[in-house]
C-alpha cells in the first residue's frame, strides 16, 4: 500500500508540474503578440526619435543639452521611451476627437506619456511637400486606414500645445493588409514652411485600436 500511494503522489505531482509547463507556455506565446505593437518610424514620432536617438545611451548628461525634449520626457516618465510602439487606446469607435481633449493629441491622451504633449524645440525630421510615411508593426495588425494631418501655418510646436483646430487633414488611406512595413504617400498643397506637427492616426484592423502620434518636421 505505502508504494502504491508514494506512486500515486509521484503520478499526481508529475501531473501538476506538466499543466504549469503547459500554461506558462502558453503565456510565453501569447505575450510577445499581445504586447507587440507599433509606430511611425519615418518621419519619426516623438517618443520613437527620443529611443532611437538615446535608448542606447540614455544616462548620458549630453541628451540634456543635445536633446532637451526627449530629456524632459525621459525625466518624466522614462516609460515613455522603452515603450514607444505601445501608445494606444482601446474602443473609441472613430470617436478620435471627442475622446481626446486639445493639448493631449501628441500622447494619444495617455496621462503617462503627457510630457510628450510639451512645446518646445523637438528634434525635426527634414520633408518636401510629398514625403512618405512608414509604420513599422511588430505585430502586423494591418491598417482600417490612417489619418495624416499637418499643423497649421501660424502654429508654433515650440510654444504651443497641439489642438484639434490647428489641424489641416491631408490625407486619409484605405486598407492595408497586415504586414510589419506600410509605407504611403502624403501630398500636401506645398504651402508649408519650416518646423510643423505631422499628426497621424492609426485605426489598427485586429481589434478596434487607435494609435496616434505627433512627428515633428521640417519643410524646406
Amino acid at each position: 500500500m505505502r508504494l502504491r500511494s508514494t506512486s500515486g503522489s509521484v503520478t499526481r505531482r508529475r501531473g501538476i508540474i506538466a499543466a504549469v509547463i503547459s500554461v506558462l507556455a502558453c503565456t510565453f506565446l501569447v505575450t510577445p503578440t499581445a504586447s507587440a505593437h507599433g509606430t511611425i518610424v519615418g518621419p519619426a514620432t516623438r517618443a520613437y526619435q527620443c529611443w532611437n536617438s538615446w535608448g542606447s545611451q540614455h544616462t548620458n548628461p549630453a541628451m540634456q543639452q543635445q536633446d532637451p525634449m526627449c530629456y524632459q520626457a525621459f525625466q518624466a516618465n522614462a516609460d515613455t521611451m522603452w515603450n514607444w510602439m505601445s501608445a494606444l487606446r482601446d474602443g473609441l469607435r472613430g470617436n478620435f476627437q471627442g475622446a481626446t481633449p486639445d493639448g493631449t493629441l501628441c500622447s494619444n491622451n495617455l496621462s503617462r506619456n503627457n510630457a510628450l504633449n510639451n512645446p518646445g524645440n523637438w528634434r525635426t525630421t527634414s520633408v518636401g511637400s510629398s514625403f512618405q510615411m512608414h509604420l513599422y508593426d511588430q505585430a502586423s495588425h494591418g491598417a482600417d486606414y490612417f489619418r495624416v494631418y499637418v499643423s497649421k501655418n501660424g502654429f508654433d510646436p515650440k510654444t504651443q500645445r497641439l489642438g484639434w483646430g490647428n489641424l489641416d487633414l491631408v490625407t486619409t488611406t484605405g486598407r492595408f493588409a497586415p504586414a510589419k512595413d506600410i509605407r504611403f504617400n502624403v501630398t500636401t498643397s506645398g504651402a508649408y514652411r519650416g518646423h510643423h506637427v505631422v499628426f497621424t492616426i492609426w485605426q489598427a484592423s485586429h481589434l478596434d485600436q487607435a494609435y496616434m502620434w505627433c512627428s515633428d518636421v521640417n519643410f524646406g
